[in-house]
C-alpha cells in the first residue's frame, strides 16, 4: 500500500491537477476569510469553511476523477491487479495519496485562525474543531469520488456524476423538506430511488436484466405495496 502511496503521489505532483485543485481551494478560503472575518469583521472562521464547504463540491471531484476512471481508460488497472497487492491495499493507497494531497492546503488554512488572533478575539479551539470538522467532510467526499470513479472509464462523466451526488447530499435537508409526507408522495420518491438503484447496479454489472430486475421488481413492489396497503406509506419519507 505504500508502493501504491508513493507512486501515486509522485505521479499527482507531476501534473498540474493537484495544483489547480489547492489554488481553487486557497482561493475559496481567500475569499471568505475577506467576507467575513475583514470586511464582516467575524472572528469565528468557521463561517469561512462553512462557505468554503460548497466548494468542495465542485472542486474534489476534479481531484477523485483519475483515480480510477484513468486507470480503466488506459487499461493500467490490470496491471495493478497483476501486483503482488491485495485490492484493499490498491484502494487504500490512492485514496491515502488523495487525503496527503488535501491536507496541503489545509495546512496553509491552518494558520489563518492564529493570524487572525494576532489581531482581535479569535476562539482557537472552536476554529481548529471545525478545521478536523471539515477535513472529515472532505475525507468522505473523497472516497465517494473514488468510488464513483471506479465505476467508468471516463474522467468527466466520473466528475459529472460526483457533483451531482454531493449536491444532493447538500441539499438533501431542503430536498427532504419538499417531498410531501402523503402516502402518494412517498410511492413516488420510492419509485425515483428504485429507478436510481436500477441505473447504479446497469452501471456495475453491465448487465440491463439484472438492472431492469432490480430496479423494476422493486418499482412493481412498492406499487402493489401502496395499491394494497397506502396507509403504510404515508409519511414513510418525511
Amino acid at each position: 500500500m505504500i508502493a501504491v502511496l508513493k507512486h501515486e503521489l509522485r505521479s499527482a505532483f507531476h501534473g498540474l491537477t493537484v495544483y489547480l485543485f489547492c489554488g481553487a481551494l486557497l482561493c475559496f478560503v481567500g475569499v471568505g476569510a475577506m467576507i467575513y472575518n475583514i470586511q464582516a469583521a467575524v472572528s469565528n472562521f468557521e463561517y469561512v469553511l462553512n462557505f468554503v464547504s460548497i466548494g468542495l463540491v465542485v472542486i474534489i471531484p476534479v481531484l477523485t476523477m483519475r483515480s480510477f476512471a484513468e486507470e480503466r481508460r488506459q487499461k493500467t488497472d490490470q496491471l495493478l491487479y497483476a501486483l503482488p497487492l491485495k485490492t484493499w491495499q490498491i484502494v487504500g493507497g490512492k485514496y491515502l495519496s488523495l487525503l496527503v494531497i488535501f491536507l496541503v492546503p489545509l495546512a496553509i488554512i491552518s494558520v489563518y485562525p492564529y493570524v487572525f488572533s494576532r489581531f482581535g478575539e479569535v476562539y482557537l479551539p472552536g476554529a481548529y474543531g471545525a478545521m478536523f470538522a471539515f477535513f472529515l467532510m472532505g475525507a468522505a467526499l473523497i472516497a465517494v469520488g473514488v468510488f464513483i470513479s471506479s465505476l467508468t472509464d471516463n474522467q468527466g462523466f466520473a466528475a459529472g456524476i460526483a457533483i451531482v451526488v454531493f449536491l444532493v447530499n447538500y441539499y438533501s435537508v431542503s430536498l427532504a423538506e419538499q417531498v410531501s409526507a402523503t402516502a402518494l408522495g412517498s410511492a413516488i420518491a420510492l419509485v425515483v430511488i428504485w429507478v436510481l438503484v436500477g441505473f447504479l447496479v446497469k452501471t456495475l454489472t453491465k448487465n440491463t436484466l439484472i438492472a431492469l430486475a432490480v430496479g423494476g421488481g422493486l418499482t412493481v413492489l412498492t406499487l402493489v405495496g401502496y395499491c394494497a396497503l397506502p396507509d403504510k406509506f404515508e409519511g414513510l419519507l418525511p
